[in-house]
């Protein structure tokens, strides 16, 4: 029996900015815009879409180098696309923009397939579990109080028993906001906070301290994610109770491995849309679970739905307001959380998402 083929016949690449819908800031960063990444990749009489979140160089990258290496390959060899892909970037440096633009690609390659075979990303990966856990993921430093309790409160208030805000960027200020936070969500909810790097070793230990008086859980980046020796001395020295997460920043299996070899954090973390695609966060996602620490993704829920209900060691996933509020702007088919988790519409082929051009048309860069 001769086997199915579906050549890619062609890869389309565009980039939109959208601005946020307050000003947004964290510990270390001020934005107040987003730009969303996204490629169209077709075979076979029907077209998949991927995206990343990153600057519009990386649609430059995606057209000028890896369309040439994806073009004509078989659209259900995923892997070897990808491979070809690394390759191609070799000279230019794995991390950044590069991993991303491999993202980008590789995600429209996962729905193209899923298109093509009529089958969801999450059964194209094989489902462990029907639904994540999400955490509500917002809380900017640049929030006023009032804005701050209520975006956490109303995320319990539609179910979901996780939250997580932003510290680090005036440390003066952050026990009296995490303690706003605390109020506002009440004592039976999970509450998270992330420094972006923004603290020193010592002072990220005192406020470990202070965060946990608080029903801290979670304290991300509490030095910065390239201080491996930092986190590890926070993971063994901070309050039982609270775990020490990083790893958004990671764009290769080498990134994943140092951090986890390094005993560096109680919870890995992994970006689809910088680790080079659902390929890249199922590797990490190995790796992590080799090494039996779990793992939760970082931003973009829509794709990450698919690969964490598909990944054995996965905790939650992140629901970060930025990218729920585009993701809702730019495609039909989104995922809301339901009783606090996301689960694969698996009865749509791919991840289930339609590119909404028109009303994408006004953020075109």
């Amino acid at each position: 029996m001769s086997r199915v083929t579906a050549p890619i016949a062609n890869l389309r690449v565009s980039a939109y900015t959208i601005p946020t819908d307050a000003p947004e800031s964290d510990g270390t960063l001020e934005w107040n815009a987003t730009t969303l990444v996204l490629v169209e990749a077709s075979a076979g009489g029907v077209t998949g879409i991927g995206y990343s979140y990153a600057n519009r160089a990386t649609a430059i990258l995606i057209a000028d180098t890896l369309a040439g290496v994806v073009e004509g390959r078989d659209a259900l060899d995923i892997d070897a696309a990808w491979e070809a892909m690394v390759a191609a970037i070799r000279n230019l440096g794995r991390p950044g923009i590069s991993s991303m633009a491999v993202a980008a690609v590789d995600n429209a390659l996962w729905d193209l397939k899923g298109a093509l075979l009529g089958t969801a990303v999450v059964d194209l990966l094989g489902a462990v579990r029907e639904a994540i856990a999400v955490y509500g993921s917002g809380g900017f430093t640049s929030y006023p109080p009032a804005r701050l309790a209520s975006q956490l409160g109303g995320w319990v208030q539609a179910g979901i028993g996780m939250v997580k805000m932003k510290v680090g960027r005036d440390p003066g200020a952050d026990v009296a906001r995490v303690r706003t936070a605390r109020d506002s969500i009440g004592a039976g909810t999970a509450l998270f906070v992330d420094a972006n790097g923004a603290y020193g070793r010592k002072q990220a230990l005192a406020f470990a301290a202070r965060y946990a008086d608080l029903g801290v859980t979670w304290f991300e980046e509490p030095v910065s994610s390239d201080d491996l020796e930092g986190l590890r001395l926070l993971r063994d020295r901070a309050p039982a109770g609270v775990d020490v997460a990083a790893g958004e920043y990671g764009y290769d299996d080498f990134y994943f491995r140092r951090m986890c070899k390094a005993g560096a954090v109680d919870v890995l973390q992994a970006d689809a849309t910088r680790c080079a695609g659902i390929t890249g966060f199922m590797r990490a996602a190995a790796i992590a679970h080799a090494f039996g620490v779990p793992l939760s993704s970082h931003c973009a829920p829509s794709l990450h739905a698919h690969a964490c209900c598909a990944a054995r060691g996965a905790r939650h996933l992140e629901y970060f307001h930025d990218h729920a509020r585009i993701e809702r702007l730019l495609f039909d088919g989104v995922l809301e959380p339901r009783q606090g988790a996301l689960a694969p519409a698996r009865e749509r082929p791919g991840f289930g998402l339609a590119f909404k051009t028109a009303d994408a048309r006004q953020y075109a860069v």
